[in-house]
């Protein structure tokens, strides 16, 4: 019972603090997708984000991370938005860096939720992930039933698409535990005919790192590859092509998050103002997004890439 209990008081809580979806996963070493992973970065699939074979025992089981682990707690954030930028003929940044950089929103809310379970249930040793640590995490929300991996490898919820950021705790709290759902790609192939770059496998399911664009535009620090001239789609910042394709996306809906919209610049700058933006207005656009990562000298270069 109080498994059950304590469950239903951090869904609760979870939902209030405006999570879209949460599940709950038992904490055990990933055996099948160790595999997986292995076999990904054994192709170069990685390209240069050597992060990814690094902590590799960590990366397949949570209880290295956390002492005594027995729980995943898997959430979903919707960050989807019908807004678009004004000039269609302007570079393009992907939906999910419109706003404020979501690993500082989401840990917020997670560092809440974490802060409720102690005051509710009493000690709990525990940590957040967002996208910020060796955590499979897409894995562990299909393992909590909060979605299945799409042929694109993205998460998909069968009620709200694939719009989400994903943010995990790992508590040493036992938790009552949710089951995966079924894949229900079926025979849809769109997001493989889609993909600009071809970096999806024939069959999906798989995604080479190095091909896509959002590794092109974000992870690759050094000269972008000739061979991809004209096959950027004209993004300068990640890519949301195999979602706007994806037909479970018609159950997107906007987000209510206020540090998710745009700055007021952002979707109203033509495609010469790109062109021949400077560091200032950079920094002043961008000043809590996640597009700093690329830095101001690697948008240029995207910029500058597809432009030419």
């Amino acid at each position: 019972m109080h498994a059950q209990n304590h469950t239903q008081l951090i869904r609760d809580e979870a939902q209030r603090l405006g999570f879209s979806f949460i599940g709950f996963a038992r904490a055990q070493r990933l055996d099948e997708e160790a595999r997986r992973l292995e076999a990904w970065l054994h192709k170069g699939y990685h390209g240069e984000m050597h992060y990814m074979a690094n902590h590799f025992d960590k990366r397949v089981d949570p209880r290295l991370l956390v002492d005594g682990a027995k729980s995943v707690v898997s959430l979903l954030y919707n960050y989807y938005t019908p807004q678009t930028q004004n000039d269609a003929e302007a570079p393009k940044i992907s939906r999910y860096a419109y706003g404020e950089d979501y690993h500082f929103v989401l840990k917020r809310k997670l560092k809440s939720l974490l802060d409720f379970i102690r005051d509710t249930v009493g000690e709990v040793n525990g940590r957040c992930f967002v996208d910020s640590a060796p955590v499979l995490e897409r894995d562990w929300a299909r393992r909590s039933g909060i979605g299945w991996t799409g042929r694109h490898t993205l998460l998909i919820n069968p009620r709200a698409g694939s719009y989400l950021f994903l943010a995990e705790l790992i508590l040493d709290l036992e938790l009552a535990y949710d089951h995966p759902i079924k894949d229900y790609c079926g025979t849809c192939t769109r997001c493989i005919d889609a993909c600009p770059t071809e970096a999806i496998s024939p069959q999906g399911y798989i995604v080479d790192g190095s091909k896509c664009i959002s590794y092109l535009t974000i992870e690759l620090k050094n000269e972008l590859p000739k061979d991809y001239q004209d096959k950027m789609d004209n993004w300068m910042f990640g890519c949301d092509v195999c979602q706007e394709v994806c037909p479970w996306n018609r159950f997107s809906k906007p987000h209510r998050e206020p540090a998710f919209e745009p700055h007021p610049d952002l979707l109203s700058m033509s495609k010469r103002e790109w062109e021949d933006i400077t560091e200032e207005v950079f920094n002043a656009i961008f000043r809590h997004s996640a597009v700093k990562r690329t830095k101001f000298a690697g948008l240029k270069r995207n910029i500058l890439f597809i432009g030419t």
